[in-house]
């Protein structure tokens, strides 16, 4: 058997496995781009002195105050304006959580739906005028988000080792 022969027999085993390898790791990339996006949005929003005001340029409470009369639920919206600075931070710290939560693969089925209702809050309330409703992110994000409440985070995280350890204790 010559080089060729070898390498004819063994490429279709290679691209079958290169393909069960791209298919079990294709939910990484979402994964780490949607942890990475919620890491640096809350972030953002801590960071900010002007969005974290109740009024003024840039600020939560007038964002808000904004988008009431165009918002699906606008008690929702009338809910943070209670107290908008408390909503802003209990917002940056969730999306915090939700992305650190992807990133490492830990609890991640809990930490999707969090992403999952905080993507559809926004977009009930701070993007629901978007027209054509294709242009507003929330509910683009709110979608991205399915996959992994169905699927979770099996390989390359925190989840799947957790996972592993147990079975071997309870071998």
């Amino acid at each position: 058997m010559n080089r060729t022969d070898v390498l004819e027999t063994d490429a279709p085993r290679e691209v079958a496995g290169l393909r069960e390898l791209a298919s079990r790791h294709a939910l990484l990339p979402l994964r780490l781009f949607l942890g990475v996006t919620f890491v640096y949005a809350g972030l953002d929003k801590l960071t900010d002195p002007a969005f974290l005001s109740a009024s003024g340029d840039g600020s939560i409470g007038d964002l808000m105050r904004g988008v009431r009369d165009t918002s699906a639920i606008p008690a929702l919206v009338d809910l943070s304006l209670n107290s908008p600075v408390g909503f802003a931070v209990a917002l940056a710290i969730g999306e915090i959580l939700v992305g650190l939560g992807a990133l490492a693969g830990l609890l991640t089925r809990v930490a999707a739906v969090g992403g999952a209702l905080i993507a559809l809050s926004l977009w009930l309330t701070v993007s629901w005028a978007v027209t054509p409703y294709y242009y507003g992110n929330d509910l683009i994000y709110m979608m991205a988000w399915t996959p992994l409440i169905l699927a979770g985070a099996p390989y390359l995280s925190l989840d799947s080792l957790i996972r592993s350890r147990l079975s071997r204790r309870t071998a």
